[in-house]
């Protein structure tokens, strides 16, 4: 196929897709929601590549399309599935319960910095960053007492824990979602990545740990108690994950597949939920008889609640970059980064650039390009797309989410005081990857 790079589409696409990409990283100033620019630009793109090809005879977008959409889509399904348990999950106060029991701890600050840092690595991997580091950070500051020197330290302590943990698992970020969906790294083979995110956790951590005040905030005395069916559930999101990791590595099927069929035994719990499962729980709460007036469990409206913006977003990003490939752009950067750095200082660059551009399409980008590399480089742009956002607070959509959840103290500038902090856990856990895969 003939480069459409040096041609009008592709000068245009490449002017398109910057002013996009501007609109998504001034997201909090101009109050748009990033999802959407990059749909009508990523949309827009494949218009200008139709135009051209219809004028010069032939081409074959609609068969890049076609892939294209299948790659989209079996994401957009997975993800719509593990977001919809999240919400269900936070509903039948499952999150709400784990923060009383914190709460209750009485722990002060430093073992609350640990305690914090450390459920959201072990949460990462299952829940996905995002998600575990927005539920500790609301912890966090339920623990703070208001306080700006615990807060800061213990935000970024729980965004550096939520990308670290989820880079070593195929859920644990979308781009190791990716990776894996696209056979490049296969499910047992991440876990060479465990040590270097420890390591990248662990070594910020240890360094911020003296700058948490040391105090013991007042405990909390609220009792909260699980609704019907919340256990239940638990089981049955770690049957779904189960499931889509057992269609991927033992029938071959993509595993959205999997995931599409833990959705569908939640949406039958939720049936059992609405006509009979919050009978005993309404009794014992003394509520008569009369229970058709009271607000039933409703699983449509745990899937409206899932955050469209994020899906949208990701199917503009993924539609823009794959013009990008078919316009050639990316053979061209894979030849001049690949092909005159070599990959291990290419992949460390692009990991430091995901910090900046979201690394979403960073990665698309990557795969999409395919550079010749063995295993422990492909571990090691995981590795590097999964952490390197981390640098920075708008580098991932944990710091993104955890930015919303405290506008007063934790804020950009008071993420980038302790970048260097967070670089040197960087260069640390790419020290530990090369130690620890098989070149």
């Amino acid at each position: 196929m003939h480069s459409l790079t040096a041609t009008w589409v592709g000068y245009a696409s490449i002017i398109c897709f910057c002013m996009a990409y501007t609109l998504v990283i001034f997201e909090e100033q101009i109050h748009m929601r990033k999802s959407k620019p990059v749909i009508l630009i990523g949309c827009f793109m494949w218009a200008l590549i139709g135009i051209y090809e219809a004028q010069h005879g032939g081409g074959h977008a609609h068969d890049h399309v076609k892939e294209l959409i299948a790659e989209i889509g079996e994401l957009f399904f997975f993800l719509l599935v593990a977001m919809t348990y999240i919400n269900t999950l936070d509903e039948r106060n499952v999150f709400k319960a784990l923060r009383a029991w914190l709460l209750k701890k009485g722990l002060g600050f430093k073992k609350l910095f640990w305690a914090t840092g450390g459920i959201t690595f072990l949460l990462s991997p299952l829940a996905d960053n995002l998600t575990s580091a927005l539920l500790m950070s609301t912890v966090a500051l339920a623990v703070s007492n208001g306080n700006g020197r615990f807060i800061v330290p213990a935000f970024v302590n729980i965004v550096v824990a939520a990308n670290a943990g989820g880079a070593w698992s195929p859920f644990g970020d979308i781009t190791t979602l990716m990776v894996w969906t696209s056979g490049k790294v296969q499910t047992m083979e991440f876990s060479h990545l465990i040590l270097p995110s420890i390591v990248n956790w662990i070594v910020p951590a240890s360094i911020m740990y003296f700058a948490v005040p040391d105090e013991h905030p007042e405990p909390d005395k609220e009792e909260i108690e699980l609704k019907p069916g919340a256990k239940v559930i638990i089981g049955l999101g770690i049957f779904t994950v189960a499931t889509a990791v057992s269609f991927h590595q033992f029938l071959h099927l993509p595993p959205f597949l999997g995931m599409m069929f833990g959705l569908g035994l939640l949406m039958m719990k939720g049936f059992y939920l609405k006509r009979w499962g919050e009978q005993k729980h309404l009794e014992k709460m003394g509520i008569p008889e009369e229970r058709r007036n009271r607000p039933r469990f409703d699983i449509f409206a745990k899937v409206e609640g899932v955050e469209f913006d994020t899906l949208l977003f990701f199917f503009g990003v993924l539609t823009a970059v794959g013009a990008l490939q078919y316009i050639g752009y990316l053979a061209l950067a894979s030849e001049s980064m690949y092909g005159t750095l070599g990959p291990t200082y290419s992949n460390i660059i692009i990991g430091v650039l995901s910090a900046i551009v979201d690394n979403i399409p960073v990665m698309y980008a990557v795969l999409k390009m395919s550079p010749e590399m063995g295993l422990d480089q492909w571990l090691l742009i995981t590795l590097t797309c999964g952490v390197g956002g981390s640098l920075l607070s708008v580098g991932s959509a944990a710091g993104v989410a955890v930015m919303g959840v405290d506008r007063k103290y934790y804020t950009f500038m008071s993420h980038l005081k302790w970048a260097p902090v967070i670089a040197l856990g960087y260069i640390a856990s790419i020290i530990c990857w090369y130690f620890v895969t098989p070149h």
